[in-house]
């Protein structure tokens, strides 16, 4: 569907509240009701069916009546509430021409007020020819159901998100402007695509260049995923700039060593067809390559360490979750805790058992519990008593009369068990006596019945 963006002239605010309202409706609807769009557009005098009818005309909505009567949004709609969004911003006034045409995406020069010419992309998932997003990307990650714009939206976020931080980082990659919806505007690049590139003055250096870029992204945790003369940019001075992320994983990813060895198969396989650069003399050093990227040497995933920083933790990349990033800190800190929670776990050993040992010595109390610090006072009176008897006779002396004590309390403590058992008794036949025997409401009352001629024959026996 091309984008006309003249019919943005003649929109008024009611289409545009409309819209707004089709598209509220579409997240919890694949088809709005048109009663669901005229009750969130809230127009005057109803008239939501003539702007939805103006809409349809125009081919911003899709009208459907198949189960019932409603609308969706079409890809051209999503575009002028995006481009709608950056106008009332300020980012840009006017949209020139298309510049490019992808899989998943279309690219259109836009204007500033200043003059500064830009690049606006809006993705476009959902085409025939990549309809597998499903399967090849991972925008849903546990999500089961999904809608092409929904998905669109979240392919530009990611874009834009890793543009930016990949320029604070000093890669060479397009300046993030700003991004709405699907829509992400970017600086234009002043160069040509590589694959339109027939001749270049060093190929040599480029080809260096190029993948030493690949082997920087990994050692920041990140691997393109689709990096090919498609997605890198050159200029006249042989300047390479990276384009296209939305496809970037994490160096941890199931399958990053064969994304990082596609990449790299890729630009070896390009470079030696269009500028016949030969590698097969070194194409068997593929295990014993370094770091650093030269003619001599293949890069391997193997071989490379994250040592810059952890780009793909930051943005989230895919195959980088929250359980990763606990499994790492785990690592990181695991020394530390674990001898904290050795040591922890044998204080409250000992914190139990003294605990213990001094319940049994107060059974008459009716806190038994205490502190820690307190028992350890125990078991130093206990240690300095022992030191006592095995050091001077007034130690022994003092121990004696400590067993002794000991011992008078124990006789202490059972003659007051005994009277506590005897008062206990006592008060429990007392109660025993005060209570009364009633009979239960199901029970045989006595009214003239067996009961009472029962009652009868007993006494008569009694008194023979």
């Amino acid at each position: 569907m091309k984008l006309d963006v003249d019919v943005l002239r003649y929109l008024s605010k009611d289409d545009f509240r409309v819209l707004t309202a089709v598209e509220m409706g579409m997240r919890n609807h694949e088809i709005v009701p048109s009663e669901l769009i005229g009750r969130i557009a809230s127009l005057k005098h109803g008239g939501t069916y003539k702007v939805l009818k103006n809409l349809l005309k125009h081919k911003l909505v899709h009208h459907d009546s198949s189960k019932y009567d409603g609308f969706r949004l079409t890809y051209l709609g999503y575009d002028f509430l995006a481009i709608k969004t950056m106008v009332n911003r300020g980012v840009f006034t006017a949209v020139g021409r298309q510049i490019g045409v992808g899989k998943e995406s279309d690219i259109f020069e836009v204007a500033s007020e200043d003059g500064t010419v830009m690049a606006m992309k809006l993705h476009r998932l959902g085409r025939t020819s990549f309809r597998a997003v499903k399967s090849k990307r991972d925008y849903l990650r546990h999500r089961s159901s999904f809608n092409w714009l929904y998905l669109s939206r979240l392919a530009a976020l990611k874009e834009f998100a890793f543009m930016k931080a990949l320029e604070e980082h000093g890669f060479p990659v397009p300046n993030a402007v700003d991004c709405n919806r699907h829509c992400v505007v970017m600086s234009l690049i002043q160069g040509y695509p590589l694959v339109q590139v027939k001749q270049l003055q060093n190929p040599d250096t480029v080809f260096e260049t190029i993948i030493g870029l690949v082997v920087r992204l990994a050692e920041h945790g990140l691997i393109h995923c689709d990096f090919n003369e498609f997605n890198i940019m050159i200029d006249d001075d042989e300047k390479v700039t990276m384009i296209d992320f939305p496809q970037m994983v994490s160096v941890s990813h199931r399958n990053a060593q064969m994304y990082f060895d596609r990449d790299i198969e890729c630009i070896y396989k390009f470079f030696g067809k269009r500028f016949n650069l030969s590698f097969e003399e070194h194409s068997d050093d593929i295990d014993n390559s370094e770091v650093v990227p030269d003619e001599s040497s293949r890069p391997s995933f193997s071989s490379i360490t994250k040592t810059a920083g952890f780009l793909d933790k930051e943005l989230a990349a895919s195959g980088f979750t929250r359980k990763d990033e606990d499994e790492i800190q785990k690592f990181i800190e695991g020394d530390v805790e674990e001898d904290d929670l050795s040591h922890g776990e044998h204080d409250s050993e000992l914190c139990q058992t003294n605990i213990k040992g001094f319940d049994s010595l107060h059974l008459d109390q009716e806190e038994p519990t205490s502190s820690c610090n307190e028992e350890d006072q125990v078991d130093e009176n206990l240690q300095s008593s022992e030191a006592g008897q095995s050091g001077d006779p007034e130690g022994q002396n003092s121990s004696s009369e400590e067993e002794d004590n000991e011992q008078k309390g124990d006789e202490d403590d059972t003659e007051l068990v005994k009277s506590l058992a005897k008062q206990r008794r006592r008060a429990m036949a007392q109660a025993r006596k005060g209570h009364k025997n009633t009979a239960s409401r199901n029970s045989y009352k006595d009214k003239g019945g067996k009961s009472s001629n029962n009652s009868k024959i007993q006494k008569q026996l009694s008194s023979w």
